[in-house]
């Protein structure tokens, strides 16, 4: 009898087997017909029956599966895609080298990271990262994991980020790779290409021009500064003040580190050291106007409106269109108003105290008319800025200026209606 037992136990395993294959190839064939909804019941059915098959038809099955849950998924199923991650995870798992599966990780990183790029516009951050992470775990692309740790930070989910961010600075990824790029002839601007292939592919259309290669910047000063300010932002200011020192002892003279230790302790209120290190990236790159520009921003923080006006007008300087810059010396000069202001507004009735005042009212029409030139060049280049206008309307009306203040009015109004 006990032959017998044996004998039936191992038909029974073999008829599982044969129906589990069976399945697998139905399923195979319909989603080679796009039969995708078929393909789905077929593969289903064999799952029921996956306990008792060996490696080879298990990786057949996670195989076929993780190609249909992609084919079913299209950009926009994340489910059946996260399915499909598992699966072709599993296969690799059994055999790293299948290359079904590693073409299939391919189609499968597309469709997460341009359904990623589709949540991050429509502003879906946390759902852009967990795509995007979701993407890190099957391509094991180190970019992936990057622009998850980014997108967390936008999601305003900073503990995913500061995992995302420590794992890429344990495995020590600076971002360094090579890029293909070429110029686009219409713009001549420089653009990046995924791969050698895809550029080639681009230069036959006969819009770009010069083919080249380039090593891409480091981003681990980005990765420590953003680091740096979550532990700031979570007030744990001495694990901050840890990451940036063990950074700069390792590159003391690497600007994209100094940037981000000014940035860090811009976070902290300490303007002193803040002003210290930016002079020291201002010396680096003396003609870049937005060094200047966020030095002023630092200096009138830290309650130096000269100097921040002096600053600001640098990076006019070497950008006559740094709206912003313009604003912000307007805003600057305009602090002095209150100080007038009071005083005026604490005189007495006296000949002296009267003669006083027409003194500050002078100086203070003075300073609107100073103000006027910086606050018309920006709205110029920032046309539907209502501040800007409802500023320059109420300016206008104090120094006299009665046709423009009635036009800023009108503008004012209109701009108001259409919103």
């Amino acid at each position: 009898m006990k032959k017998y037992v044996v004998l039936a136990g191992i038909l029974l395993v073999t008829a599982a087997s044969f129906g589990q294959k069976k399945e697998i190839k139905k399923a195979q064939k319909a989603l080679k017909n796009n039969q995708v909804a078929e393909a789905m019941g077929y593969i289903d059915q064999a799952e029921g029956m996956l306990g008792s098959a060996d490696n080879d038809m298990k990786t057949d099955f996670y195989l076929t599966k993780g190609q249909i849950y992609l084919a079913d998924a299209g950009n926009s199923d994340f489910e059946k895609m996260k399915q499909s991650a598992t699966s072709f995870n599993k296969v690799l798992e059994m055999d790293a080298t299948n290359k079904e599966a590693l073409l299939g990780v391919q189609q499968l990183r597309a469709s997460l990271v341009n359904s990623a790029v589709a949540d991050q516009k429509a502003q879906k951050y946390a759902s852009a990262t967990e795509k995007l992470y979701t993407s890190y775990t099957v391509s094991k692309d180190t970019l992936d994991l990057y622009n998850a740790a980014e997108s967390s930070v936008l999601a305003k989910d900073y503990d995913s980020a500061l995992t995302y961010y420590e794992q890429l600075l344990d495995m020590g990824y600076t971002g360094i790779k090579k890029e293909w790029i070429a110029t686009r002839i219409e713009d001549n601007v420089i653009v990046t290409f995924a791969d050698e292939g895809s550029r080639s592919t681009n230069m036959l259309s006969g819009l770009y021009t010069n083919p080249d290669e380039r090593m891409a910047k480091s981003v681990k000063g980005e990765i420590l500064r953003s680091v740096a300010i979550i532990y700031t932002s979570k007030g744990e200011k001495e694990k901050a003040m840890k990451v940036m020192q063990d950074a700069r002892a390792e590159n003391p003279n690497d600007i994209g580190l100094i940037r981000a230790e000014a940035d860090m302790v811009y976070q902290m209120g300490d303007m002193k050291k803040y002003n210290e290190l930016m002079q020291q990236i201002i010396a680096s790159d003396p003609t870049n106007p937005e060094l200047y520009y966020n030095l002023g921003v630092g200096s009138a923080k830290n309650g130096d409106a000269d100097k921040a006006i002096e600053y600001y007008q640098k990076a006019l300087k070497y950008n006559p269109e740094y709206s912003a810059a313009m604003i912000n010396i307007a805003a600057t000069m305009l602090g002095k108003e209150t100080a007038i202001v009071e005083e005026m507004n604490n005189l007495g009735m006296s000949k002296a105290d009267n003669e006083r005042y027409d003194v500050l009212k002078q100086q203070r029409k003075d300073l609107y008319t100073e103000v006027i030139p910086y606050l018309e060049s920006a709205m110029k280049l920032r046309t539907d800025n209502i501040e800007l206008v409802r500023t320059l309307m109420n300016i206008y009306d104090q120094v006299g200026e009665d046709t423009k203040s009635k036009a800023m009015k009108a503008k004012l109004q209109q701009m108001e209606g259409g919103q």
